[in-house]
């Protein structure tokens, strides 16, 4: 079985968020970047996957040269190799198409990745990769085992959750609590110097949206203070200010 992880290179959620270039791009300066979470979970599954059903698990990013540094992680958790298509990430539908591609050079029997990232949190991936390798894509999956060509899986949907049977190829958008995040050790931060890391270059170079610049929400206003006995003010300010009544 050969496992496709599919991983971005997002800014750790505790990072200060600035633009430059009249806010048209993100100030990387002082942000620590790090496997997207949902991804992290996905990874996760992946290599308890690979070690029960003696699988191969290649790990993917679209990025630029910067992203190494998070890719040799993924290799460190215990992907076998992994492969860099050396571009920047413009949009969805670009990453998909590059995705898409080398999925299709390889005959993955099943793609994973995150439910969404949490830089734009856009949710499309998978399912514009589904589309574009005509194979199911289901997310957010919660629970996946895989029973010779089938996968069960466990999703949520609004009050509940669904349980659902397909057969492979796939793609699968996770999250937790599919698995628990896996902690890199020494041996395997070592063996990752020397596991293969594939660059290619993009299939194309279409891009169907454009960023036009990027707004940091407001900040907080200032803390009205209500004496815990003036009923009567809390109520006006709830409704006439917070506007919550």
């Amino acid at each position: 079985m050969k496992i496709l992880i599919c991983i971005t290179h997002v800014p750790d959620t505790t990072s200060k968020i600035q633009f430059t270039d009249n806010n048209t791009k993100l100030d990387k300066n002082g942000v620590q970047f790090i496997i997207g979470p949902y991804d992290d979970y996905a990874l996760a599954r992946a290599v308890e996957l690979k070690e029960q059903l003696n699988a191969t698990l290649t790990v993917l990013n679209v990025g630029e040269a910067e992203t190494e540094p998070t890719l040799r992680k993924a290799l460190a958790i215990g992907a076998d190799d992994a492969i860099r298509v050396n571009a920047f990430p413009k949009d969805s539908q670009f990453v998909a198409e590059q995705i898409a591609a080398i999925a299709k050079q390889n005959n993955y029997d099943l793609i994973m990745m995150g439910r969404e990232s949490i830089d734009f949190n856009g949710g499309m991936v998978h399912g514009m990769v589904g589309e574009l390798l005509g194979i199911p894509s289901i997310s957010p999956v919660m629970k996946l085992e895989i029973e010779g060509d089938k996968v069960k899986m466990a999703r949520e949907i609004e009050g509940g959750k669904e349980y659902l049977e397909a057969k492979l190829p796939l793609v699968a958008g996770c999250q937790e609590p599919i698995a628990e995040w896996k902690i890199p050790n020494m041996r395997g931060i070592m063996s990752a110097r020397t596991k293969p890391l594939t660059v290619v270059e993009p299939s194309n170079q279409n891009v169907a949206t454009e960023v036009i610049n990027f707004q940091l929400p407001p900040a907080k206003g200032a803390v009205k203070l209500v004496d815990k006995d003036n009923v009567a003010e809390l109520v006006k300010l709830l409704k006439n200010e917070a506007k919550v009544l």
